[in-house]
């Protein structure tokens, strides 16, 4: 298939990039960027120039493919409301440039704040409305274009993807460990956090774009279902050379900042099904093993 990948430079998507070619997929890869550009021509793609702030680039690079696979996201946090929008708004656009066809598209979402406190599953839904998570926008945007007959799916990445080159939460956590001296929990941290390897993950979209599924199927890239947020704690103290330690929850906003929510998430998540209909088993290290060994403590 010749397949159009967005966030193809990125973290995720340079892991997903190398599985497509191998498999002797063509790869259109949307680049922002010369240093993308430069990246994806390096690995074998054909280069897009366009961003998803521009829908008219999505548009052409969509029309031209047998399936598209969009993993591509503003990561501004100062302005996530926002990020999510845009993230609503490249989807409608992907949705329409591939309506009236059967060529699949492939969204990111997120596993948490899916089902707080218990293990969610590919079936449970985000909660909607004014007060909901802003990624739920994502969804929306999915669900309103499957209703529209196109044939979309949804990956769901939980809160770590890990791996050499990680620039999501568990880097801020160190981070937030070297100014402050101490890598902290919250209570007992036993919140729980779900994880995968970035490269199990770039194998799960290759194998879910390849499969045939119905508009609005969930998938899961989960390989661990809930990592104890202390564990995650101590494994940053040693890399650190520093103490873990707990912090009451009413001072995590102290020492966390805007991260407090986030470092008291408690959001296990499974990937039973996903693994059962895709035969994707996850062989790469889990995330407590990568923290002692990728390279997430170099400066």
């Amino acid at each position: 298939m010749r397949i159009f990948v967005t966030g193809a430079s990125g973290f995720v998507g340079s892991a997903i990039v190398p599985e497509l070619l191998a498999a002797g997929h063509q790869v259109i890869g949307l680049a922002r960027s010369d240093a993308a550009a430069s990246s994806l021509a390096a690995a074998g793609a054909q280069v897009h120039r366009g961003s998803v702030e521009e829908p008219e680039t999505l548009t052409s690079g969509a029309v031209t493919a047998d399936a598209v696979i969009h993993t591509a996201f503003v990561h501004d946090f100062a302005n996530f409301k926002a990020c999510c929008e845009i993230d609503r708004r490249a989807i409608e656009t992907l949705g329409a440039a591939l309506a009236g066809s059967q060529r699949p598209l492939l969204v990111t979402s997120g596993t948490a704040v899916l089902a707080p406190g218990r293990t969610s599953v590919e079936a449970d839904v985000h909660t909607s409305g004014p007060d909901a998570f802003p990624r739920v926008a994502t969804e929306e945007a999915a669900a309103a274009v499957a209703a529209r007959g196109v044939r979309i799916g949804v990956v769901r990445l939980p809160p770590s993807v890990h791996g050499t080159g990680d620039h999501g939460f568990v880097p801020m956590l160190i981070q937030i460990a070297r100014k402050t001296g101490v890598s902290a929990y919250i209570d007992a941290g036993a919140n729980r956090w779900p994880a995968v390897h970035r490269l199990d993950a770039g194998r799960l979209y290759r194998l879910a774009i390849e499969t045939e599924f119905t508009p609005g199927t969930k998938f899961h890239a989960v390989a661990e279902e809930g990592v104890r947020f202390r564990e995650i704690a101590e494994a940053i103290a040693r890399g650190l050379g520093i103490p873990a330690a707990s912090k009451p929850r009413d001072e995590a906003p102290r020492h966390f900042e805007w991260f407090a929510h986030f470092a008291g998430l408690d959001a296990p998540a499974a990937s039973a099904h996903t693994q059962q209909r895709l035969g994707w088993h996850p062989t790469q290290p889990g995330l407590i093993a990568d923290l002692d060994g990728a390279g997430y403590f170099a400066r």
